[in-house]
């Protein structure tokens, strides 16, 4: 089965719609909301998707939104995504939609994503009547740390469309990436896997001039610390790296106290599974070690948060031939290096050939090397990647289901 490229007319609807999504964007980003329930977010996507010819469906255990075009021809089924959720943080930007919520913030771009998704649903519901196949539009909360792509999957994402999917595709937009508008994307882990190591050391606490009569875990908790970097450098491949960082340790009252536990908690990110899969048991060993070569003891957990996300080739090359012929081949860059960053659509793309493309939103008039990233409180995105994103997604779909 063969169908004429669908890429000019794609591209040009898009365009048309750009007010409208920016409008939704907007409305989106004056009102983040953080977590799995995210109300006021939902009730924003429910009404920009009134009218159109879906099957929708709203979570149970989260606020998520689950819509299904079926297409009026038959054919395979594919899945687009979107995260809807915030980051606790103070907006400082200076820009004229900021938001309203006191300690929250969209940066991370969600809402944009959000909006991409909705003017996708839009152009491919306009061609419902030549579709070949079902799409699943799957607007997720609680992407930041709260694996809501899980729930999603739990409440029977995987199942919506009635039959496999044979592709997922989503854009993550950036506000410090290359000229707006820029596609890019690669073979093989996008983003790390991530675990988290948790490390309580039980000594026995006592006067900080007399430590011989206390167990002082303090410096036998520093020891693990800096073990654990060299058992990083010392066991992971070069090749194949693992990155572990101690972000929390706590230990004590008053400088004069040797205080009976000290703990600390570190991230640990791999690029592959069987990375992760080796060092995590070493690390639980190491610790363990050094606390029983004290006499003490050590209570450890050690648990994978995110697998890392492993774009398909077929997806991929889908990607680049869609952007190259909706914007041409310089819209498109291969990503040289994975993402240390972790990112559950990667439960998606453990079961779904899938890819997520990295779309550039910096604004036009900033400089690249120090315009503020992705998480920061001063970080703005442009508003014209809102419709290439919308049309990429949309041509995309249309082309893995004729093929």
């Amino acid at each position: 089965m063969t169908t004429e490229p669908l890429a000019t007319d794609f591209r040009d609807r898009a365009e048309a719609l750009a007010p409208e999504l920016t409008t939704l964007r907007h409305a989106l980003h004056r009102e983040p909301e953080i977590g799995l329930e995210l109300p006021l977010t939902q009730g924003k996507v429910l009404a920009a998707l009134a009218g159109l010819p879906l099957e929708i469906t709203t979570g149970k255990a989260l606020g998520s939104v689950v819509a299904v075009l079926r297409g009026g021809r038959p054919g395979p089924a594919v899945l687009l995504r979107a995260d809807m959720d915030a980051l606790p943080l103070q907006e400082l930007a200076d820009v004229p939609y900021k938001s309203r919520i006191d300690g929250m913030m969209h940066a991370c771009g969600h809402d944009q994503h959000v909006a991409i998704l909705v003017g996708a649903a839009r152009l491919l519901c306009e061609g419902q009547a030549d579709l070949p196949g079902t799409v699943v539009f799957m607007f997720q909360p609680g992407e930041e740390s709260y694996d809501g792509a899980r729930y999603m999957i739990d409440e029977g994402l995987l199942d919506a469309a009635g039959q496999p999917l044979v592709g997922a595709y989503s854009v993550h937009v950036s506000s410090n990436g290359p000229e707006c508008g820029t596609f890019s994307g690669r073979v093989g882990t996008q983003t790390a896997g991530n675990a988290e190591l948790k490390v309580t050391v039980r000594g026995k606490g006592g006067h900080g001039s007399t430590p011989h009569t206390a167990a002082d875990p303090v410096p036998v908790a520093a020891e693990m610390v800096l073990a654990l970097q060299n058992l990083v450098t010392r066991t992971a491949s070069v090749f194949d790296p693992v990155v572990l960082t101690v972000g929390l340790f706590q230990a004590g009252t008053k400088l004069n106290i040797i205080p009976g536990t000290a703990e600390f908690e570190a991230t640990v990110r791999s690029t592959s599974p069987e990375a992760m899969a080796d060092f995590l048991p070493r690390a639980v060993s190491l610790v363990q070690g050094i606390a029983g070569g004290w006499g003490m003891a050590a209570d450890v957990d050690a648990h994978e948060v995110y697998p890392a996300m492993i774009a398909a080739q077929e997806a991929v090359e889908l990607g680049r031939e869609v952007v190259s012929d909706l914007y041409g081949d310089a819209r498109w860059v291969y990503s040289e290096h994975p993402i240390m960053a972790s990112e559950d659509f990667s439960r998606v793309t453990a079961v779904v050939p899938g890819v997520q493309l990295g779309l550039s939103a910096r604004p036009a008039g900033t400089d690249e090397a120090t315009a503020p990233f992705n998480h920061s409180a001063y970080a703005v995105f442009d508003d014209a990647a809102l419709p290439r994103g919308a049309a990429v997604l949309a041509e995309m779909a249309v082309r893995r289901l004729v093929r």
